[in-house]
């Protein structure tokens, strides 16, 4: 009987390649690849690293570690739905081009000279509180990888502070004060048990804080991004030093959306500031900055920035790595705005 059932096991196992070997997905793979590689041009998504090899058949650790959630949703932030996951995918590394470039999703003309000539007009107080780190989507987490393993909340979601993005904002946050700043890092979940109005619970949030420290001009939401589409997730990668790194996008919102937001170009001017600082430093840490027609709290300071470090193919020691390069290089230049 047993060796009946592994007759059997192999069989499926050998039918289930045949099928695979016989779709028009595997029967060319050069085809396949350059399908691949023309999807993520035209997502503005260059892939630059070797393809990592296919598996027929995903892990239990692959299914559960993708899932598909985009901060560009059209929807305002008290109508934001629940992302939809990707089942059965496959992690692939890409770097995605940055430097000094932006990706813009309005009508509006930027001219990125003019930006970094001109700087931020943003001051910091000397002795008073400067930064508030937060997490709208607090529960955002990586790929499970190594000691860093979790009970999830959802797909690459979990409460447990130590291993969701909460963990990435505590890495920045001891830089910056390492480096001399006065900084702020809000820990709470805004996004569980609930996802639907988390942009709302984290903007009350920012208001309690800026009215009990008005100093504050800088106010940086952390997140991790999700890169994907057709069963295929996107790990971002950075080289530094020699060590494999995440990468880091800024995103910035603006009015076009019709919700009122007078300082989007005071935001945007910040994002290039320190883009030009950090990609100075480290030249593929940084993805172009992304300019959104949607506020996502931005509105509420001067200096309002969205910070996605890594996506959800990253795991969480590449992401902590990137928060740590970011802060290191992004800290110089914000000391330079104390006044």
């Amino acid at each position: 009987m047993r060796r009946l059932r592994g007759l059997l096991c192999s069989a499926i196992i050998f039918m289930s390649m045949y099928i695979f070997s016989r779709s028009p997905m595997y029967a060319d793979y050069s085809q396949w690849s350059e399908a691949r590689v023309e999807r993520a041009r035209m997502a503005n998504v260059d892939i630059k690293s070797q393809v990592t090899p296919l598996r027929l058949l995903p892990t239990l650790d692959e299914m559960k570690s993708v899932f598909r959630h985009d901060d560009g949703d059209s929807a305002p932030p008290d109508e934001e739905t629940e992302p939809m996951p990707i089942i059965g995918g496959t992690i692939l590394p890409t770097t995605i081009e940055g430097g000094l470039k932006i990706k813009n999703q309005t009508s509006y003309q930027t001219d990125i000279g003019k930006l970094l000539k001109n700087g931020t007009d943003i001051t910091l107080a000397a002795d008073k509180m400067q930064i508030l780190i937060i997490h709208t989507h607090s529960s955002e987490a990586y790929t499970q990888s190594g000691a860093d393993l979790y009970e999830p909340s959802d797909i690459n979601r979990t409460e447990d502070t130590k291993y969701n993005i909460v963990r990435v904002g505590d890495e920045l946050e001891q830089v910056f004060r390492a480096a001399g700043l006065n900084v702020i890092h809000d820990r709470n979940i805004y996004d569980y048990p609930s996802y639907t109005g988390s942009y709302n619970r984290s903007g009350q949030a920012i208001e309690k804080y800026l009215t009990e420290y008005p100093d504050i001009q800088i106010v940086l939401d952390i997140h991790r991004d999700s890169l994907g589409e057709n069963g295929i997730i996107y790990k971002t990668v950075a080289e530094e030093n020699g060590k494999c790194s995440s990468q880091v996008m800024l995103l910035v919102g603006t009015d076009e959306s019709g919700l009122e937001h007078d300082s989007w170009q005071s935001n945007l001017s910040l994002a290039m500031y320190l883009q030009n600082a950090v990609s100075g430093a480290h030249p593929t840490l940084m993805r172009p900055v992304l300019l959104v027609p949607q506020r996502y709290n931005q509105h509420l300071a001067p200096g309002a920035l969205i910070v996605e470090v890594g996506s959800d193919g990253n795991t969480l020691q590449e992401a902590l790595y990137a928060a740590r390069l970011f802060g290191e290089a992004a800290a110089p230049a914000l000391l330079a705005l104390v006044k």
